[in-house]
């Protein structure tokens, strides 16, 4: 039932195996000679008959499907046409292998991790250093507010938004979401580039640092336009299904919760963090030093680049570090937004199931003592290691970077 057994060789040495990890567990010599050995049906108990005699035995092995290899390593279990890393700590039937991979859940705690950085950290840095550098000081006093409250927004509000109406959504317009990838920066470059057309006159009645105003309708009219468009494309360009083109031209599985989904809706939850330091970081660079490069003939955006930018650089690195420690730590917006598929596929279109999801998935249904309920324990223990790693790099990194810029 465990997937081990036990053998008695010619000589009266015993051996403890166990199939799926591949152990070797014991080898020791228990008789003088061959004779006929039996196991309990709990395998905790020897029975062996040797010239007559009958020896009792008592077997301690309560892990035998633990092993390096098995948690990390490819498994050829029962049945199955190849060798692969699989989790799969229970099943309907008695007659079940456990599969106790830990590499799915690794693998897909970095990838919803690196979607949801790939989201947040560019919108995020760029809203900082604009916030910080370019916007008018009354704006700012309203804007940088709004943005920090959307970090006390409760996660499983957003898993539930995400699972419930973000995924169904972006199913349905994928064509016109992805156009706005297209569509936005060509639109924003456009209305960037009318501006500056404009006479000068009208455009000095306009406060500086208010610019960005300008940009809300044109952000939600290009929006609108994307949308509207999908239906079209997607018939246009996709014979009126794209998740059938996907899967029958690219070869790509297309699932309803996936990887953008999390991307964008971690996303949302990683953003303040990620802004909140960074933008105090560029708007704590001393004055002077701003006044001082422009003074010596410098423009604004050079000396953004090559002074605010530099020295501002320590305390952006910490905050996108400090994102990225609670995108890997995130449960509740993966545990409802995905399928929680412990896979190991890089697909942007499949689910994944991570390490903090599946502790709080599979915890309160695990034997407490059992190989499972300690499994879920090393689980934590790998994401505390990751994350403690990560932080003490991070840390390093940032002081290099401090006395490297400290001159400026």
């Amino acid at each position: 039932r465990r997937k081990g057994f036990v053998a008695l060789d010619a000589t009266g040495q015993l051996g403890v195996f166990h199939s799926t990890a591949g152990r070797t567990l014991l080898r020791e010599q228990i008789a003088p000679a061959a004779g006929v050995l039996a196991l309990s049906p709990r395998a905790d108990r020897l029975l062996l008959e040797e010239n007559g005699r009958l020896l009792g035995f008592r077997l301690d092995n309560p892990h035998p499907e633990v092993s390096w290899s098995a948690l990390w390593g490819k498994v050829w279990y029962e049945n199955y046409e190849a060798p692969a890393r699989v989790w799969q700590s229970s099943a309907a039937t008695a007659d079940f292998e456990p599969k106790l991979s830990l590499a799915p859940l690794t693998f897909g705690t970095l990838k919803a991790a690196f979607y949801a950085m790939l989201f947040a950290a560019p919108l995020a840095i760029a809203a900082a250093v604009y916030t910080a550098y370019f916007m008018a000081p009354r704006m700012r006093r309203t804007v940088k507010p709004v943005i920090e409250l959307m970090e006390a927004l409760p996660t499983v509000i957003l898993g539930f938004f995400a699972g419930l109406f973000l995924a169904p959504f972006v199913e349905n317009h994928l064509p016109g979401l992805f156009s706005l990838l297209l569509l936005l920066p060509l639109a924003i470059l456009a209305a960037g580039f009318g501006w500056s057309r404009l006479p000068l006159t009208l455009r000095e009645r306009l406060p500086e640092g208010w610019e960005s105003l300008l940009l809300l309708p044109v952000v939600l009219l290009t929006t609108a336009l994307a949308l509207w468009l999908s239906p079209w494309l997607e018939g246009l360009l996709f014979a009126g299904d794209l998740r059938l083109w996907l899967s029958q031209t690219l070869g790509i599985a297309y699932d309803q919760r996936n990887a953008l989904i999390i991307g964008l809706a971690m996303g949302f939850a990683v953003i303040p963090n990620i802004f909140s330091i960074a933008e105090d970081a560029i708007y704590s660079v001393p004055r002077s030093l701003t006044l001082g490069s422009l003074a010596l003939g410098a423009t604004p955006w050079q000396t953004l680049v090559r002074v605010v930018l530099l020295t501002a650089s320590p305390g952006i690195f910490s905050a996108l570090m400090i994102g990225l420690g609670r995108a890997v730590g995130e449960t509740m917006i993966v545990l409802m937004a995905t399928g929680n598929t412990p896979i190991m596929d890089a697909n942007l279109f499949e689910g994944m199931r991570t390490l903090a999801a599946n502790i709080a998935v599979e915890m309160p249904e695990s034997e407490v003592g059992g190989t499972h309920y300690r499994l879920l324990f090393l689980a934590a223990l790998v994401l505390l290691s990751f994350t403690f790693l990560m932080n003490t790099l991070a840390e390093l990194i940032r002081q290099r970077l401090r006395k490297k810029y400290a001159a400026l």
